[in-house]
């Protein structure tokens, strides 16, 4: 065993590897399932505090603003964990390599729980003033440093453990862990709204989602160490196929896969909160409506994307994953130029703009991230997926709910569809370029 290998021995994996089934070996089935609850937690973090940034924090932080402008201040605050997140996967990839992955992933998920969990003992601006604004920042920076650190390579695991013939089936696996997530968090939400007064909610029922977050972590490290700690992995791991290489030696050698891949799967991205986190801020602040209703909504569109992400993996290993990320960029562009309008149309342009939304939205995310980790050479997978998903989140994701909200409230919500217009352009020109990447996904 290699000297890199052996550091990366801890007890905490050793003593994982006691718990691994069928005589210590673990099935691709298994490992989904390990994948999915990973994700599912990491998503659910992400979506209580997205939510709250609504409902929330507009007044709690900013209560010596409008409602509209307080919601654009809390939606600045939002893009800063994408910010840190590069920075945390270097942090966390000199721990990996240092002391183990279990040891990284341990740090990471009670990092993540943890900054979450703070935000329900958060004071607000009436308490200590402008303080709260600081806090709110840096406890976002924690979340954003954390999921910088949470990136194992159980998706890589997934992907290579995977019948040939079912490649697109296990690529869209961690993808459910999005819809999961936002279902868990809206239904927490919506729970608290509907069986509390509004100065309950306001004073302390807000709170709970975000203590539950660290409860979800702690299953989820569980879940993901049995899987690191595996034989499989171990294999891998020497193999040099799910080891960290130096960051600088991955750009050179493959920074155009590292480009065009975090420009490839930009439409999704970006769709991605214009279908979560923008149209609740617009049916609160201008549509003037019980967001517990909208919420709901948003339920019933996660469960669209449930299953348009269950169903792009077929569809994928029928048609092509580069074929189905060029097609579902151009039917958001369609969306993008007749939809956003609807959610000012009432109840039922609102249910039809979030379930049409969801299903591209599954469609195309679904295999974003089995098209970014197939790009890269075995050696470089590691590194080169989590430098290419951290920086597409940025570009794509992170100023998306600041930019439709400004935009939409400065010129309608036509704007909106032209701002989701531009990623579709973006992804198709990236999918046009990568010539090289189409014959590996293909």
């Amino acid at each position: 065993m290699s000297d890199s290998t052996a550091a990366s021995s801890t007890p905490l994996e050793r003593d994982a590897r006691l718990v691994n089934a069928r005589e210590h070996h673990v099935s691709p089935g298994e490992i989904a399932i390990g994948v999915i609850v990973g994700r599912t937690s990491e998503f659910f973090d992400f979506f209580v505090y997205a939510i709250a940034s609504v409902l929330v924090f507009p007044s709690l932080v900013f209560p010596y603003v409008d409602a509209l402008t307080g919601t654009l201040y809390s939606f600045a605050v939002f893009p800063v964990a994408f910010i840190a997140r590069p920075f945390g996967s270097l942090i966390f990839m000199a721990i990996d390599q240092k002391h183990g992955r279990g040891v990284k992933l341990t740090i990471a998920l009670f990092l993540l729980g943890g900054s979450t969990m703070a935000l329900a003992f958060l004071p607000g601006h009436d308490q200590i003033g402008a303080a709260s604004v600081v806090l709110l920042a840096l406890f976002r920076i924690g979340q954003g440093v954390a999921l910088g650190g949470v990136w194992d390579g159980l998706p890589s695991l997934l992907s290579l453990n995977a019948p040939p013939e079912k490649r697109g089936w296990y690529a869209m696996i961690p993808q459910l862990g999005a819809p999961l997530g936002l279902l868990v968090a809206a239904g927490l939400f919506a729970f608290f709204l509907v069986t509390l007064s509004d100065e309950d909610f306001v004073d302390w029922g807000w709170r709970y989602p975000f203590f539950v977050a660290f409860a979800i972590n702690a299953v989820a490290l569980f879940a993901r160490l049995r899987l690191v700690a595996t034989p499989e992995f171990t294999r891998l791991y020497e193999s040099r196929d799910l080891q960290p290489e130096p960051v600088g030696e991955t750009l050179r050698h493959e920074g155009r896969t590292v480009v065009l891949g975090a420009f490839a799967p930009l439409v999704s991205f970006a769709m991605f909160h214009v279908v979560t986190v923008f149209p609740l801020s617009w049916a609160v602040l201008f549509n003037h409506e019980e967001p517990q209703h909208f919420l709901l909504i948003e339920m019933l569109g996660a469960a669209v994307g449930v299953v348009a992400v269950a169903l792009s993996g077929p569809i994928a290993n029928r048609i092509g994953r580069r074929t189905l990320l060029g097609s579902s960029a151009v039917l958001i562009g369609v969306f993008a130029a007749l939809a956003p309008r609807l959610l000012g149309q009432g109840q039922h342009g609102e249910i039809i703009y979030m379930t049409v939304g969801f299903l591209l939205l599954g469609l195309a995310f679904g295999q974003s991230s089995g098209a970014i980790n197939s790009s890269f050479s075995a050696k470089r997978r590691y590194t080169g997926a989590a430098i290419t998903s951290d920086l597409a989140w940025l570009i794509g994701a992170a100023f998306a709910p600041l930019a439709a909200l400004l935009l939409s409230s400065n010129f309608g919500l036509l704007a909106v569809g032209l701002y989701l217009l531009s990623g579709a352009v973006c992804t198709l020109v990236a999918l046009g370029l990568n010539r090289e990447w189409a014959s590996k996904t293909n």
